[in-house]
């Protein structure tokens, strides 16, 4: 193993991904205008992840203005400001390329039942007050 790739694992151990194929995800991606930099919203469907050590990507897909948009992200790009995980949808396939060929209902996926997001768990669970007679 030479130099470059031990230097990639290194890199690809500090970000862990916590989300999968069929999830619905926003990645807010730094741009650089000028002299600005700014951060764009990126929302769509997770249709692969290509694990290739130090060079792990993954693709969003969105449907803007009936058109699809597909976007390859890299996993360990320093302008990636942070992946917020919306929905998670139930798949049985390691990529989603079908979905390119389907439109309006057809393309959606269902909701993975049975999980509870951290999100959806309140912060304090105090007791009930005793009832007093």
């Amino acid at each position: 193993m030479n130099k470059a790739e031990q230097l990639g694992l290194e890199l690809a151990q500090e970000k862990k991904v916590d989300f999968e194929i069929g999830d619905t995800i926003k990645v807010h991606y730094k741009i650089v205008e000028g002299t600005r930099e700014r951060i764009q919203v990126y929302e769509g469907t997770v249709i692969a992840i290509n694990n290739r050590g130090a060079a792990r990507t993954f693709t969003v897909r969105r449907i803007s203005y009936d058109v699809g948009v597909e976007r390859v992200f890299p996993i360990n790009s320093p302008r990636i400001a942070k992946i917020e995980i919306t929905k998670k949808s139930a798949v049985r396939r390691s990529k989603l390329y079908f979905l390119r060929g389907l439109k309006g209902k057809a393309s959606k996926l269902k909701e993975r039942k049975g999980r509870v997001s951290l999100k959806s768990i309140p912060a304090t669970t105090e007791a009930p007050a005793a009832v007093q007679e």
